[in-house]
């Protein structure tokens, strides 16, 4: 799904280029060492200023739209979700600073799979308390792992300690990526065995109108 994007408009800053020389000349054509020549050159920029910003139109680009708030019902859930959000642009700058090419794999699924469980349960709150686990210790375990190793790979500690740790992570990068995928799978464990009933009654009718075979469907 393409991420939803949004005009942002943001001010020139020339007008405050104009008003800081419209001082300066002010400066030099009324005395600068006297208060009245001060305030001379101070309305000066000031009108400079607010001619300019009229006049030069904003720069416009697209953004990013901001995302929409949880709503589960539980305000501290509503939080760790918030949260959960939080830690995942977390890991997206981590993977920024893992060099790491097969760690930054796995942090590529978290990613993946994380945005999928926020983006489902956004779409679906009564599925918020399946996750809480997830939020409140998988999520946030991983990104203080994963900050440890990206503080520690940049620090070029090279003792026994340190290159235990670091591959430690990169062992274990991988279940934890894992366990990631498990929690999107069980969000939709309930879907899933809908449809499969779904598809027996629908054989068990094929059946009795002597249609025969069976339906195969991958899910």
């Amino acid at each position: 799904m393409a991420e939803k994007m949004v005009e942002k408009k943001i001010r020139s800053a020339l007008p405050i280029y104009i008003a800081a020389a419209a001082f300066l000349i002010g400066s030099c054509i009324f005395s600068a060492y006297t208060l009245s020549g001060l305030l001379l050159a101070g309305a000066l920029a000031a009108a400079a200023y607010a001619v300019a910003d009229k006049k030069i139109p904003p720069r416009v680009v697209m953004v990013p739209a901001p995302a929409e708030p949880f709503a589960t019902g539980e305000a501290a859930l509503d939080e760790a979700l918030e949260q959960a959000r939080r830690d995942l642009d977390a890991l997206a700058s981590l993977n920024a600073r893992i060099p790491d090419v097969a760690l930054s794999a796995q942090i590529d699924r978290m990613e993946k799979a994380g945005a999928s469980i926020l983006r489902e349960v956004r779409a679906h709150p009564e599925k918020a308390r399946g996750i809480r686990k997830f939020v409140t210790y998988y999520l946030p375990t991983a990104v203080k792992i994963l900050t440890a190793y990206a503080d520690l790979s940049a620090s070029g500690a090279g003792g026994e300690n340190a290159k235990s740790l670091t591959a430690e992570v990169e062992q274990n990068a991988g279940t934890i990526a894992a366990a990631f995928e498990s929690q999107l799978d069980a969000l939709f464990a309930g879907e899933v065995l809908d449809v499969s009933s779904d598809i027996a009654v629908l054989e068990g009718m094929l059946g009795g109108d002597g249609a025969g075979g069976s339906l195969k469907l991958s899910l």
